[in-house]
């Protein structure tokens, strides 16, 4: 497998599957790469005051990073520009109609590899933020894309990062290995319809059959090749990412979302959970994959070591400012009683989320403007919560709400 082997796949079968006339419609939004996650686990909850944020979407494909970032960063107070890079072609194509459709002029875009990124950076770089999603697990070499990534990075910076997990793919691999067997030397499209003729008749017995985290061979004829018919896919475990980023000379800042690498997420027994204890949080993070089963990738935050102690933003004060994300917290507040619970869906799994008694008060006053120190001071007469209570409930509410991607923090 060749990085011309991948060109001609997406030339062919760009991916994700995207219609630019749908940008009329919705944003397509999600992890890693959305502004206010990368403010939170990236920048401490401040982005760079001295100049324009300058972001490197490195094997963009039709564009789902690039054009959510470079609309949120048009739509927020703080300037900042979007380079784009991939090797295909007609992927290319798509995700410039898709800025075209929204009128985004806070993008540029370039055919080329992230393996060679000298002239992107000379020209737009180094990069405070780097997004790579969905490539490194298809590249030969995957530590060399990341340690070319890491060499355009900018001091303080960080890289949003997806790559499959194998735990969650159960049935995927042996499916590939079977279709490479019956399918080599066929074009794209003949390739595709045998693949779709031997899933209708796949024994009940099949693991992919069974799988009901994995569904992309039901969809789009480019979702299908990604799945099945892709020239390279390599999965990574925890500790096998950690190595990946390590081999870079990078460690991992963030696991998204928390909540599914919390062992306690998954198993209940407090005194299985005692047995843990002493266990570094990637430790407990690698266990937590083992026995949820359903992880299908992994999102992270990477940085330079020496980065990690400042980049996640703190719960430490009343200066802080809460931010909802997918959420409009004073609809939320109205039909919460105090002391309430959400139900939360976690990889399949439905899950109670409780909530502090004073969540309401507190979600109904949070608009992504007001501090802490604001929300009290609304709060406190109806309440009587002196701030030591107030900042306790505080505290619950963002573990629950960050665990499952939304709240953040910002300075």
């Amino acid at each position: 497998m060749s990085i011309d082997d991948l060109r001609a796949q997406y030339e062919v079968y760009p991916y994700p599957a995207r219609d630019p006339a749908d940008e009329k419609k919705r944003l397509v939004t999600g992890s890693p790469s959305h502004l206010d996650e990368i403010t939170h686990y990236v920048f401490g909850g401040r982005l760079p005051a001295d100049r324009p944020l300058r972001v490197l979407v490195a094997g963009g494909g039709t564009g789902d990073g690039a054009i959510m970032l470079a609309q949120q960063l048009a739509d927020s107070d703080h300037p900042g520009h979007v380079a784009y890079v991939d090797l295909s072609d007609a992927s290319r194509a798509i995700a410039e109609a898709r800025a075209a459709a929204r009128g985004l002029t806070n993008i540029t875009f370039q055919r080329g590899s992230l393996l060679e990124l000298d002239a992107v950076t000379a020209q737009d770089g180094p990069f405070d933020y780097i997004d790579c999603c969905g490539v490194l697990h298809h590249l030969p070499d995957p530590s060399a894309g990341l340690r070319s990534l890491a060499g355009a990075l900018a001091p303080g910076g960080g890289i949003g990062l997806m790559v499959y997990a194998p735990l969650g793919r159960t049935g995927v691999y042996p499916m590939q290995a079977a279709l490479r067997a019956m399918t080599d030397g066929l074009p794209p499209a003949e390739k595709v319809a045998l693949a779709r003729r031997l899933i209708q008749h796949l024994p009940a017995s099949n693991w992919l059959l069974n799988n009901p985290f994995v569904s992309d061979h039901r969809q789009a004829d480019a979702n299908l090749y990604d799945l099945l018919l892709h020239s390279c896919d390599r999965p990574y475990t925890v500790p096998e990412l950690a190595a990946l980023a390590d081999s870079a000379g990078l460690a991992i800042g963030s696991l998204i979302d928390p909540i599914r690498y919390e062992p306690s997420t998954w198993v209940r027994d407090p005194r299985v959970l005692k047995r843990l204890d002493g266990l570094s949080w990637l430790e407990r993070a690698a266990w937590a994959e083992q026995m949820c089963g359903s992880m299908t990738k992994h999102i992270a935050y990477l940085l330079r070591p020496a980065d990690l102690a400042n980049a996640v933003a703190k719960l430490d004060g009343p200066d802080v400012i809460p931010v909802l994300r997918d959420l409009d917290g004073a609809a939320l507040a109205k039909g919460l009683p105090p002391g309430g619970s959400l139900e939360v869906e976690v990889l399949g799994t439905v899950l109670p989320l409780p909530l502090p008694r004073l969540a309401g008060p507190i979600l109904a006053r949070v608009d992504g403007k007001a501090t802490l120190a604001d929300i009290h001071a609304a709060i406190a007469p109806a309440t009587g919560a002196t701030w030591e209570a107030f900042f306790t409930q505080v505290q619950a509410l963002f573990t629950a709400l960050n665990g499952v991607g939304k709240m953040y923090l910002r300075r």
